[in-house]
């Protein structure tokens, strides 16, 4: 049990529940106990059951936040991806496959869908090329 880290991060919308792991007790068994609670949106950490966090739970703490926004960065930019790749399906399939009775149902919500997401496209390139940051 010694490969065990000395934190764990149960991780839940906007952050995690931070646990220092104890592996070196009488019984030998893994406690987990309960230091702090991490807010990414706020970039919280806030000691839990009135304890005091040390330099190195916060040292884990923030480390451990640094790497999660990294990671639900590249997330986005990849859910971004396969929303084209969901576009470019839904295309083919509206113009090969789609019976009347479907395209009644999605049309008018993917219209404005899209039109919603082109007005903030054109907008923000436009403000990109005025900066002089075109492309």
């Amino acid at each position: 049990m010694a490969d065990l880290p000395d934190y764990f991060f149960r991780v839940r919308d906007n952050g995690a529940l931070v646990f220092r792991v104890d592996t070196e007790n009488r019984n030998r068994r893994i406690e987990m106990e309960p230091i702090a609670a991490v807010n990414l949106a706020r970039d919280e950490v806030k000691a839990q059951g009135g304890r005091d966090l040390t330099k190195a739970d916060l040292v884990a703490i923030r480390g451990w936040m640094a790497e999660r926004q990294a990671i639900a960065a590249l997330r986005e930019i990849d859910d971004i991806h396969r929303t084209i790749d969901q576009l470019n399906r839904a295309a083919h399939w509206a113009q090969t496959r789609a019976e009347d009775v479907q395209l009644d149902e999605v049309t008018d919500a993917l219209l404005m869908a899209m039109h919603d997401l082109r007005s903030v496209l054109v907008r923000r390139k436009a403000e990109r090329l005025a900066r002089g940051e075109a492309d």
